[in-house]
């Protein structure tokens, strides 16, 4: 199935999806990298209030490059990162705010049961960084950029960001597991 979407995201968008879908985004998405991550989960501890709205929010696991002219930014590169290393931090983060999705590329490991009935990982193909950018109609904001650009939280307007495949969906499906299962088992055959 093919979906098309719209920010913030509504459990009910997020339960409809199955592994293998294609997803396309429009409205706001929030990149985030391990250092975003990791300030999130310590903002949390300490009871302090986050400069965005995680509410039904999408982050994407993506390390921009930006160029500022005349106090604007605009992007000149968004591809996805890897987002294992999210991972460890992800059902933390979900306990906390209600993330609807992931965006990200190779998967992601210990989030199935995390995720269940309310996230989904969407995967976005590695390479793409100027298609991705071509998606993306502005940067609405700008929070943290004392961790560096790429480590920054940049708010991005979207419009049919994507193509999107749902890697891992509410319903504890992870498609990087069924293939790497399949391939395994055709392989086994050969021997």
């Amino acid at each position: 199935m093919e979906y098309r979407l719209t920010t913030p995201l509504e459990e009910e968008d997020v339960t409809r999806l199955n592994a293998g879908d294609i997803v396309y985004l429009t409205g706001t998405v929030l990149t985030a990298r391990d250092e975003a991550h990791a300030r999130i989960l310590e903002m949390a501890e300490e009871n302090e209030e986050l400069p965005f709205d995680l509410d039904g929010s999408v982050i994407y696991h993506c390390g921009p490059l930006m160029k500022e002219t005349d106090g604007k930014w605009e992007v000149v590169a968004a591809g996805p990162t890897t987002s294992a290393r999210m991972s460890k931090m992800t059902p933390e983060l979900l306990k906390i705010h209600n993330v609807r999705a992931f965006i990200g590329k190779g998967g992601m490991d210990n989030v199935i049961d995390a995720m269940e009935n309310k996230a989904a990982y969407l995967a976005f193909t590695g390479g793409c960084a100027a298609l991705a950018a071509m998606s993306i109609d502005e940067v609405k904001d700008v929070h943290w950029l004392d961790l560096g650009m790429p480590e920054a939280v940049w708010e991005l307007k979207v419009k049919d960001f994507g193509p999107l495949v749902v890697g891992i969906d509410s319903h504890k499906n992870n498609l990087f597991q069924n293939v790497n299962k399949k391939a395994k088992e055709a392989y086994s055959m050969i021997e």
